[in-house]
């Protein structure tokens, strides 16, 4: 790393998640001179390696039809791109509860119809499997998962590959106005640090407000959960298969590529804790993460999930992955997972990403590209 204590740039990326690390592709491509910041010593490692792994087609948002055709359009173009770290050699199902859930299996063939997501009955030793007494119809689909090892070192070669300049261990404290643009004061492995840059793009997910409280800007109204992704060492009749029952408080077992074991979620159980944030008191996801990583509630997982699939009370909890999910308040009720884009947020020059789902990362890069006003992009 070059000496960090007074640097200029034309754009400084602050968060090197896949969502801050290829933006910083992207400018660079442009012939931007581009600083990215990291406050981990390793890039994706945080949001963009502990959730489900899922590549989503759409199948997941019934509830959302702009979500869902979001989402078919980019699953193409991701697997496209970042096929060397998609993994497509398991079958996946999704599976219709007759109780409890948002929609039956009717409605869910009609959503499917309408974005043109594939869909066909599962085979008969597969429906076996669940309980029919609570499950109303089980369907084939296509969907893969993505190693976020893989895709971290895909990554990496991009970031050098465009000479972006990656300070790791490197955290930004705020940022001001200055004359031809803004100064970001931050700190690099202890030691101070300031960058004079063109703009700023805040890419930090749940700590998107961080950044604008220590600047004395107004917060981002967020919807925060510490969430818990179990992995577990499936019993044999599941170990090809990827599950989700659902639209409701059901769960999700699918491969998680960048280890031998699957993901394990439930909507009930994954979430610890929930909270806002919108105001300078709330709670922080800093000051959460603080508080150590609770009890995981893997147990009740399996408790629940096996009511519906019996085989999945034989799983074998290796460990937990925990960290804050965090998406905008509008959509606790539809499920739906627009980008947040925010231009010029507080100060001209600075920009705050919020993207919810690893394969929005199209719709990103396509509105930074845009020269319109400033939005948030109501896509998948």
């Amino acid at each position: 790393m070059e000496s960090t204590a007074d640097q200029s740039a034309d754009t400084t990326i602050v968060g090197g998640g896949f969502f801050g690390c290829m933006i910083a592709c992207h400018l660079a491509e442009q012939g931007q001179r581009v600083i990215l910041l990291e406050r981990e010593a390793t890039l994706l490692d945080k949001a963009s390696y502990r959730n489900q792994a899922r590549v989503h087609q759409g199948y997941h948002y019934p509830r959302s039809l702009i979500t869902g055709l979001r989402s078919r359009e980019n699953y193409t173009r991701f697997v496209s791109e970042f096929g060397e770290c998609v993994h497509t050699g398991f079958e996946k199902y999704y599976a219709i509860g007759r109780e409890f859930s948002k929609v039956n299996a009717a409605q869910f063939e009609l959503f499917c119809k309408r974005i043109g997501a594939p869909l066909s009955e599962a085979p008969g030793p597969v429906k076996a499997l669940f309980d029919r007494g609570l499950i109303e119809e089980v369907y084939r689909v296509e969907e893969a998962a993505f190693d976020s090892r893989k895709l971290a070192a895909l990554v990496r070669r991009k970031l050098a590959g465009n000479k972006v300049q990656v300070w790791m261990e490197s955290e930004a404290v705020r940022v001001e106005p200055r004359a031809g643009g803004l100064r970001l004061h931050g700190k690099s492995q202890g030691r101070p640090v300031s960058v004079q840059t063109g703009q700023v793009y805040n890419c930090t997910y749940g700590d998107l407000n961080g950044l604008l409280r220590a600047s004395g800007l107004p917060l981002i109204p967020l919807k925060h959960e510490l969430a818990e992704i179990a992995l577990v060492e499936p019993p044999p009749p599941l170990a090809g298969l990827g599950i989700t029952v659902m639209c409701g408080p059901f769960f999700s077992l699918m491969p998680f590529p960048s280890t031998p074991w699957h993901s394990f979620s439930h909507v009930r159980y994954t979430p610890h804790a929930g909270w806002n944030e919108s105001a300078p008191d709330d709670m922080s996801p800093a000051e959460a993460r603080a508080m150590g990583e609770p009890v995981s509630k893997v147990e009740q997982m399996r408790l629940d999930a096996l009511r519906y699939m019996p085989e999945v009370g034989r799983v074998i909890h290796r460990k937990s992955l925990f960290e804050i999910k965090t998406v905008l308040p509008v959509n606790e009720k539809d499920d739906g997972r627009p980008i947040l884009f925010r231009r010029d947020c507080g100060l001209p020059g600075l920009h705050c990403v919020l993207g919810a789902k690893i394969d929005n990362i199209h719709d990103i890069l396509d509105e930074i590209d845009n020269a319109g006003a400033p939005s948030t992009r109501h896509a998948a």
